[in-house]
């Protein structure tokens, strides 16, 4: 009992439980289970951690324990998972599950102690590298040297797992790093990045799999030689993994895998289950507020970003670029990034180039998975790649079957005429498909912006397997004249194509979750087609099917290239417009312009702060803009900030 001691102490100063639940609706319902992401734990951690923003000081944790017990929160185990997947028993209202990364020597002196107190289990994520490093020798803790000592001992792994109270978990053995990741030197995580080397270039797909599934088969074998058990539990390393990583660990019996997405878990998903992770030693009213909202939808802050600003021949130039761009979006206080993955130096709108190695496509340089993990990693944002659906420039002698129109008379109001392959070509998706699934292999984000660029109007696709398709498929005569003849028909074609182009998305995600999990999902939509009746004619797109396929709808509230006449009223009446769809003003991010197309001038910021300040009086939640001029410095970062900052309430500077 001697090491409990000040815990006994602990236990009769602080003031217990003082922050009560608000009510039961703010916790996850029965079978669902809010799972706590910690690092490591000490007794002198300062508020926000002067050094470690993961770390969280003793007497926040053992408040935040006493909170749960005092709540009627149920901390839950690994078996409770695993019943309630199997259906042998649902889990409890208010589960929360504890787990802690890393293996720290803090989880044995000032953790373990309290789940004895409170008789609360955890799960305990090791890495064995630094587990194996020798006593006085010092952790290569990424890239950072730290003594031996500030982690666990073999010892007290065993005993706290024959406690019945930590499940072991592993961390992978050597993935908890940074590998070389392209020709710059950058380094991206190990077990979702192909190693690149200067002599043979990037390692192939199977090649990776196989370094993964090594790297995990080692540290099974390590943990259950010290321990006698081999580990179920996987925790992914900076949360990183995809779909065929993770089949790899669930063959050899790492069944319960967790990652680093915030919400809340439910123990059937197969994959990587979502994690609140508890950062910069928040106070107890502070982290009850995370625990209660953890599957609140955060409103969004957005900015697009053209990757073609970031780009120069000189490499010196495109570092100073990609520099003042972390800069610009930490001066912003933005929390997402939509950031161009393909070049469009012309501005046709089409990509004729990418910023990432591919099987198909010129590389104007390998940029992309850089910028987006500066962006993640300095400037605190998640990312989301912004990529075409369908305009793609093929190389000179690439006869891709393109998207036809069949003749029709001038003043229609169709989309702009992109250069489009048309989506009913298979060889055009997987085509396409294999561009997304590149992307995904060579760079670490978040999410995906779907361009602007999947339409279809009422006058195409008249291409051959466009007409075979509607045909075969859909019933409907392979002449889009007679389709157009007969109202009827025409109404169900135009919805046949509008969910055909969401299918073609899936598809596209499910692409690209083959090597980075989980991605969220964005597209654009033209603000016509929620403003007019009879726009879905000559769009596909549609408001209510984007809120069911979609996690966010990217619409384009851009009065000025949409030429409102009153430029305030047109945002009211969207506003309202999209607020009378349920879940409307939940899933749609406003997308204002920064610059008029029509006389190539920037919008002033305080057009757009105005602008914002009246949608949000409308109850937009989630807004942004694009294009972001931050080589010029447009438009001005100070007025946006007070609007758009994720970091505080939107005020009216």
């Amino acid at each position: 009992m001697g090491r409990m001691r000040w815990i006994w102490v602990l236990a009769v100063l602080l003031p217990w439980g003082g922050v009560a639940l608000a009510r039961d609706a703010d916790a996850p319902p029965a079978g669902r289970v809010v799972i706590l992401n910690y690092h490591d734990v000490g007794p002198d951690v300062a508020s926000p951690p002067r050094d470690d923003m993961h770390a969280v000081g003793t007497g926040e944790l053992a408040a935040q324990f006493q909170w749960l017990h005092t709540n009627g929160w149920h901390p839950v185990s690994v078996d409770d998972l695993l019943a309630a997947r199997a259906g042998e028993r649902p889990l409890p209202e208010r589960a929360v599950l504890l787990t802690f990364d890393d293996g720290y020597a803090g989880f044995h002196s000032q953790v373990f102690p309290l789940l004895e107190l409170f008789n609360f289990p955890a799960v305990l994520a090791l890495v064995g590298e630094w587990l194996e490093v020798p006593d006085g020798q010092e952790v290569d803790y990424g890239g950072t040297p730290v003594p031996r000592e500030r982690f666990l001992t073999w010892s007290q792994v065993r005993e706290m797992q024959d406690s019945g109270r930590v499940e072991i978990a592993s961390h992978g053995f050597g993935l908890h790093r940074g590998i070389p990741a392209n020709a710059q030197g950058n380094l991206l995580p190990a077990a979702v990045t192909p190693r690149f080397d200067p002599a043979d270039g990037y390692e192939n797909a199977a090649v990776q799999v196989a370094r993964v599934t090594a790297d995990l088969a080692r540290n099974q074998q390590l943990l259950a030689r010290h321990t006698g058990r081999a580990p179920r539990v996987l925790v992914w390393p900076y949360g990183a993994s995809g779909g065929a990583v993770q089949e790899a660990a669930r063959e050899m019996g790492l069944v319960v895998q967790f990652g680093l997405e915030h919400g809340v878990a439910t123990p059937a998903d197969r994959g990587a289950l979502k994690r609140v992770l508890v950062q910069g030693n928040p106070d107890l009213g502070g982290w009850v507020n995370d625990l209660r909202h953890a599957e609140g939808d955060r409103p969004q802050r957005v900015v697009q970003v053209d990757m073609d600003y970031v780009y120069d021949p000189d490499p010196a130039i495109r570092e100073a670029n990609l520099g003042a761009l972390i800069e610009r979006v930490r001066a912003l206080g933005v929390g997402t990034v939509y950031l161009q993955a393909f070049a469009d130096p012309d501005g046709d709108g089409a990509a004729d180039e990418v910023y990432f190695p591919n099987r198909h496509l010129p590389v104007r340089a390998d940029l992309f998975g850089r910028a987006a993990w500066q962006l993640k990693t300095r400037a605190g944002v998640r990312v989301y790649a912004w990529m075409p659906v369908l305009a793609y420039h093929p190389p000179e002698g690439d006869g891709r079957t393109r998207v036809a129109a069949i003749p029709h008379g001038a003043g229609h109001g169709e989309p702009r005429p992109y250069h489009r392959l048309s989506p009913f070509d298979p060889d055009n998706r997987a085509w396409i498909g294999d561009l997304y699934e590149d992307l995904a292999r060579h760079a670490a984000f978040d999410g995906i912006l779907f361009h602007d660029d999947a339409v279809l109007s009422d006058f195409e696709d008249a291409s051959p397997a466009a007409l075979a398709h509607y045909r075969d498929a859909w019933g409907l005569p392979a002449d889009v004249a007679r389709i157009r003849a007969d109202p009827a028909l025409a109404a169900g074609w135009s919805r046949h194509k509008s969910e055909f182009l969401a299918d073609f998305t899936d598809e596209l995600t499910r692409r690209a979750t083959r090597w980075r999990m989980p991605l969220a999902t964005a597209r654009n939509l033209y603000a016509r087609v929620v403003l007019e009746p009879g726009a879905e004619a000559w769009f596909a797109q549609s408001l209510p099917l984007f809120l069911e396929r979609y996690d966010h709808t990217a619409l384009m509230a851009m009065p000025f290239m949409e030429q409102a006449r009153h430029p305030a009223r047109w945002l009211r009446r969207l506003a309202r417009t999209v607020a009378a769809h349920p879940g409307g003003m939940q899933r749609t991010v406003f997308e204002l312009q920064s610059v008029n197309w029509e006389n190539r001038e920037p919008v002033p910021a305080g057009t757009l702060v105005a602008q914002m300040i009246l949608l949000s009086s409308q109850g937009a939640r989630n807004l942004g803009y694009y294009p972001d001029d931050f080589p010029r410095g447009l438009p001005s970062a100070q007025p946006l900030r007070a609007v758009l900052s994720t970091r505080q309430p939107m005020v009216a500077p």
